[in-house]
């Protein structure tokens, strides 16, 4: 095996991607090695290349959606073993000492890292994964979808089946997007009365292909009005970052009901606290999960048949692909993939 690997890495907040060869890396103790197979180009991942992460060190190499398989691991890395398939997300493992670790919340780990920004990630040939984040890939799922999953898939998937929702009540996603378009498929195979809301109608035939009971143009209509006269949405999760249309979301609540904003807008919401105050609902935020959550949800999408619709990309395009994302112009998730 060759000693040396591609990758593309930043060097500097602001800067140009560049294809450049490394030394592959060698894992140390409670870490593997993972020759990547696919790794999705997350929105998120503006953060790198832009310096956006506080305490970035360059040069960095991005990637958070990363499908692959253990290469090599160091000493007893039991459960995992060199050739098995695993992801590794957003969330890049956890201290195990902090209180809300001793508490079992690893998601809330004080001293969590982030793959793709803390250390490098999934833009490359090969990378270095604590076995914390590693997540087991089923068979029957292929890498250029299992990549997606690790971030845009856990964090609908998660958000929902924590939302507190039952099967047959209402619950809407707003935004027909790279996270929207998941969230549809997984409230529909939740047993949830599934609403779609977007702007404008290009949209509506997918959102109903993708399992949307409704679909609701936020242009045309009051999607508020709109959703009350299904009785009120008892989760509305809100994937596209506008801060003006999530903050007229609330009104659509039903009472208890909840907005679970994923995908933070650059703007802060403007939201009147009478309408939480008259139908005892609620705002929150949401943070993806574990990487035994990104199993969860990878088992779950095979059970279920939920697929990302993806465009793929070879690494020495890394710079169109990544364009394609920032721009918008994706349908719906940009997927680095590797040969052989």
């Amino acid at each position: 095996m060759s000693s040396r690997m591609k990758a593309a890495q930043i060097s500097k907040p602001g800067g140009d991607w560049e294809l450049v060869e490394r030394e592959i890396p060698e894992p140390g103790a409670g870490q593997v090695r993972v020759k990547v197979e696919a790794c999705g180009i997350c929105h998120s991942d503006v953060l790198v290349k832009e310096g956006l992460w506080p305490g970035l060190q360059y040069p960095r190499v991005p990637g958070h959606e990363i499908a692959g398989r253990i290469d090599a691991v160091a000493g007893n890395a039991a459960p995992w073993t060199k050739g098995q398939r695993v992801g590794v997300g957003w969330h890049g493992g956890h201290c195990f000492v902090c209180e809300q670790c001793r508490r079992g919340d690893f998601a809330m780990c004080i001293n969590r890292k982030v793959t793709g920004n803390d250390f490098d990630g999934g833009y490359a040939e090969y990378m270095i994964a604590p076995t914390t984040a590693l997540a087991a890939i089923p068979n029957e799922l292929p890498a250029e979808e299992a990549g997606p999953f690790m971030c845009a898939g856990v964090t609908v998937y998660n958000a929902l089946r924590n939302s507190g929702a039952r099967a047959g009540e209402v619950v809407a996603v707003h935004g027909i997007g790279g996270l929207g378009h998941l969230g549809v498929q997984y409230a529909r195979q939740m047993g949830f009365e599934t609403v779609a809301i977007n702007r404008g109608h290009d949209k509506e035939a997918l959102a109903r292909k993708l399992g949307a009971h409704h679909y609701i143009d936020s242009i045309a209509t009051d999607a508020a009005a709109e959703l009350q006269k299904l009785g009120g949405a008892r989760v509305i999760l809100a994937t596209a970052p506008n801060a003006q249309a999530i903050s007229a979301l609330v009104d659509g609540l039903s009472p208890n009901g909840k907005l679970l904003v994923p995908a933070a807008p650059a703007e802060p919401l403007t939201i009147s606290v009478f309408s939480l105050i008259n139908r005892r609902s609620s705002v929150a935020g949401w943070y993806s999960g574990t990487a035994m959550d990104s199993q969860d949800t990878l088992e779950f999408s095979v059970l279920s048949g939920v697929h990302p619709m993806i465009e793929k990309y070879p690494l020495d395009r890394v710079a169109e692909a990544y364009e394609q994302m920032h721009s918008g112009k994706v349908r719906f998730r940009v997927v680095l993939t590797f040969g052989g």
